[in-house]
């Protein structure tokens, strides 16, 4: 019943707003347009504009508020030109500052936080969907941020590329200067406009603005709100360019826990990025290595299911989300993060990208190798994508997990093959008030059942005072997908949330106001297994303090035996029913001073017991060399005789070092008495050209209670950019 009732809400769903999506060209694409030209001047890159192109380019000015408040012009003020040549898009920028004071800016670290830094970010929607696109800005103190842009504007910062910038400070105005090759974007050839925003946050007047205006609600990413920028003349496509990333590594590591001695390993491998037009690109990989991936944010496990963590590797980035967001973030049928977790990758190719105006394709191709416990695997991911409407899409895809040479020894769940297909609806509305989704997705494997199918739909409404939303999902007891994350199955869940927000005018608060959520989840035979109802109310200043207090209400009939400590004492039955209350409480300090925190607790029961939670997060910055950060969780867990209390603590203090916008140290220690582990990882990183670098990376894991190293290693590792 429960399966026929989401369908319909899907179809309602999808019929319902394809009358609202209607087509749309961009909401600010007509009025809002700037104009470039090409020039046949030499552009030094060096934050001057002192170039003769400069004086006669087009200008975007006027810059609107987006918060604190969205009306009137921007205090600090903006002003954007731009030029191109054949090869390159250059953009000129003068940022006025008539505020006293010190600029903030964290660090010098590519990719910086955009809340703690004064800067200015370009988006732009290079192929007119409204929905992927690219972004790029700097700093006042002249670091680099740079991402690829997806579902309407999310910005992935992971993707790096080649572009060049500089930053001029002056005591009125700071000025940027940006060179981004054609050759590091996707584009439509023959185009004469593309969607272009402009975003500039001025911490001391508390602005964020920009040159087409957007809506408080969103972000300035948003696609759906760019202006036009309009070619003099349409850009031709381009020919057959590749870029070879080889890279060498040597590393040594010792597992001392198993009494083994240090054990040095020289290895090599090549990425290649092949552009087979302007909008479709060939990722290539032989032997790859990502020793020198940041390491991940631990944290306390207390959970009944699995926890994600995003991907961080650079093959698996660019256009992404074609792969990625599948789904939706607790049923995601591809999960790039399984493929080389057990096993060495051997090779990989990924084509992506546009074919015209409406089609984009994706077609990924993994092959694993065998060892001791894992057998060779071949990963085979295909998606292909259709806009429809203002920038709503449907996409089919295709997953197979192969197993290859099956060991003798291979245990009755495992199985030779994997397959997930599906069909997703992803809406957008023209104004972007409202977006949903709805999927259907289907496993195969020997032995599978009608019941080896996940099937969702969600809306969303969203306003500057109203934002609500009603998500709906069933995933079948059979249903596998092997190479995604699904944090549970057999289930029907249904999960609402209204949230109403307060703009006081003359007031020391931007915004105030209640939120409802609930989540209700079912077994197959609709007996209710899980409840969690929610009110909290929250108050923003205008300094951007936010504090929030909450009430929960928790019911969990437990589906298998449970440990609530997670440490492997006795467990909770099966079919045992709990209720809980319990009360949390938040403020997030002004994030635009040197020293800045955030502090929150939870207390009220826990299944049997009660639970006391205080976490808090500490951040100190000499800008713009580095910055200290410390975060701790504290859990102290009370449970009734025979079970197990027990109290957990994870501290992870970080020192960020930025001697230049080339020359990085990173000191990161995890404390973690949960898995008695005291991670400590040191990662130096030179930059020495565009997307070129040298990591030594030294990781070292000990026992909590006496200090004891369990296993420790070393990686060097060079890599070059050749176009």
């Amino acid at each position: 019943m429960f399966r026929f009732s989401l369908l319909l809400s899907a179809v309602i769903i999808l019929c319902f707003n394809t009358i609202l999506s209607g087509q749309s060209k961009g909401i600010n694409r007509e009025k809002y347009r700037i104009n470039t030209t090409e020039t046949n001047n030499t552009i030094n890159v060096d934050g001057i504009l002192d170039e003769p192109a400069w004086a006669t380019a087009d200008i975007a000015t006027h810059f609107q508020r987006v918060l604190p408040t969205d009306t009137g012009f921007a205090i600090a003020q903006t002003l954007v030109r731009v030029i191109h040549n054949e090869s390159t898009l250059y953009i000129g920028i003068v940022c006025y500052d008539s505020t006293p004071g010190k600029r903030p800016v964290e660090s010098l670290r590519r990719d910086f936080n955009f809340l703690k830094n004064d800067n200015f970010v370009v988006f732009l929607d290079t192929y007119n969907d409204q929905t992927n696109g690219f972004a790029f800005g700097v700093s006042a103190a002249g670091a680099q941020w740079d991402g690829i842009q997806a579902n309407g504007g999310t910005v992935n910062l992971n993707w790096d590329i080649k572009w060049r910038s500089a930053v001029k400070n002056y005591k009125d105005r700071w000025v940027a200067e940006f060179a981004i090759p054609f050759r590091s974007i996707r584009y439509n050839g023959g185009e004469k406009e593309w969607g272009i925003n402009f975003s500039r946050l001025d911490l001391k007047t508390n602005e964020k603005s920009s040159w087409a205006p957007m809506p408080r609600q969103f972000a300035t990413a948003t696609l759906a709100f760019t202006g036009s920028l309009v070619w003099d003349k349409p850009l031709p496509p381009s020919g057959l360019r590749f870029s070879l990333i080889p890279y060498i590594s040597v590393k040594t590591t010792q597992n001392k826990e198993a009494g083994e001695g240090f054990k040095p390993v020289a290895n090599a491998g090549i990425d290649s990025k092949v552009i087979l037009s302007t909008s479709m690109n060939l990722d290539l990989t032989v032997n790859p290595d990502y020793s020198q991936v940041e390491v991940d944010n631990q944290v306390t496990n207390l959970d009944r299911f699995e926890l994600f963590f995003p991907e961080k590797r650079q093959f698996y980035l660019e256009n992404s989300d074609l792969f990625a967001q599948l789904g939706n973030d607790n049923l995601r049928p591809f999960f790039s993060r399984r493929i080389g977790l057990e096993s060495q990758v051997l090779a990989g190719a990924r084509l992506s990208g546009k074919i015209g105006n409406n089609w984009r394709i994706g077609l990924m191709d993994i092959q694993t190798d065998r060892n001791d416990t894992v057998d060779a695997g071949n990963f085979t991911v295909a998606a292909i994508q259709r806009n429809v409407f203002s920038h709503s899409n449907i996409t089919a895809f295709f997953i197979n997990k192969q197993e290859m040479n099956l060991q003798t020894d291979t245990s009755s769940t495992k199985y030779r093959f994997n397959r997930v297909a599906g069909l997703e609806y992803n809406l957008a509305s023209a104004d972007n008030h409202w977006l949903g989704k709805a999927f259907y997705h289907q496993s195969f494997y020997p032995g599978a059942t009608h019941d080896a199918a996940a099937l969702s739909a969600n809306i969303a409404y969203n306003t500057q005072y109203l934002t609500a939303t009603l998500n709906q999902s069933w995933v079948g007891a059979d249903y596998l997908a092997e190479v995604g994350y699904i944090r549970r199955k057999g289930y029907y869940e249904i999960n609402p949330l209204f949230q109403y927000k307060f703009f006081p005018a003359n007031s020391t608060v931007a915004d105030h106001g209640p939120a409802f959520k609930m989540d209700l989840y079912y077994d197959p035979s609709m007996n209710l297994t899980d409840r969690v109802t929610q009110i909290l109310y929250q108050v923003e200043w205008m300094n951007k303090s936010i504090f929030v207090v909450d009430g929960m209400r928790t019911f969990i009939k437990l589906q298998t035996p449970f440990d609530p400590t997670n440490t492997g004492s006795l467990p909770l039955a099966a079919n045992d029913k709990f209720n809980w209350n319990e009360m949390g409480i938040s403020f997030t300090s002004d994030i635009r001073k040197s020293f800045n925190w955030l502090v929150s607790s939870r207390y009220g029961g826990y299944y049997n017991g009660k639970k006391w939670m205080l976490d808090g997060e500490l951040y100190y910055r000499v800008q713009p060399y580095g910055s200290l950060a410390i975060i701790t969780t504290y859990n102290n867990i009370s449970m009734p005789s025979p079970y197990k209390s027990a109290q957990f603590i994870l501290i992870g203090p970080k020192i960020d070092l930025t001697f230049t916008d080339k020359l990085f140290l990173t000191s990161f220690v995890q404390y973690n008495n949960q898995i008695d582990n005291i991670n400590l990882n040191l990662r130096f990183q030179w930059r020495f050209a565009p997307v070129s670098d040298l990591f030594i990376v030294y990781t070292e894991n000990s026992s909590t209670t006496d200090s004891r190293i369990k296993n420790r290693g070393i990686v060097l590792k060079l890599s070059y950019w050749f176009n």
